[in-house]
């Protein structure tokens, strides 16, 4: 499953067409402190666990920052593309930890082989998912949104298992809901 949405370039397609969405609403809305224009104020990232052969070797994160001079905050949108600051695109993220039996030599250096990650890498992000995440803020308050309760010592698995639809709806899904998840 994971293998072939880690290569499905249409997906990355929606979750870049799903974050310019995100930030048109944002832009839209104007600053948050004054109400001014924003303009855009986007970054380089080249993040990692893209897909293999793809031409597009860095990626813009969608920022803006307000136009009035003593204003000038910064509003960068939530995305379904990056995971707060990590190196990694998300979805490298969540279909790596999600690997129901432990991460095996063979499930690592297949991962490896397809997107360039390690095993202390993908260790971390369990732990992050098991340990840092439903300690944070942020998951004390989204997990009132949900309908059913969730097992954090099996995350993400247990909060993919909420969501509906096909793997790719689930994805989508499953990162549109992290998608405000600070770092």
């Amino acid at each position: 499953m994971s293998s072939t949405l880690l290569t499905d370039a249409r997906l990355y397609a929606l979750l870049k067409r799903c974050d310019e969405d995100l930030a048109t609403t944002i832009r839209d809305a104007g600053c948050r402190c004054c109400g001014g224009v924003l303009h855009s104020a986007r970054y380089r990232r080249k993040p990692r666990g893209q897909l293999p052969g793809s031409t597009q070797r860095e990626h813009w994160r969608m920022s803006f920052c307000c136009a009035r001079d003593l204003c000038r905050k910064r509003a960068t949108p939530p995305s379904l593309r990056f995971l707060g600051r990590r190196v990694y695109l998300d979805t490298a993220v969540v279909l790596a930890s999600m690997m129901r039996c432990g991460a095996t030599p063979i499930r690592i250096r297949q991962l490896e082989e397809l997107i360039g990650v390690s095993r202390r890498t993908v260790q971390g992000w369990q732990q992050w998912w098991r340990c840092l995440l439903p300690r944070s803020a942020f998951w004390r308050g989204a997990r009132a949104q949900l309908c059913e309760s969730v097992v954090t010592a099996d995350l993400p698995q247990s909060l993919w298992e909420l969501f509906r639809g096909d793997t790719e709806q689930r994805l989508q899904s499953l990162l549109r809901f992290l998608s405000p998840c600070p770092p």
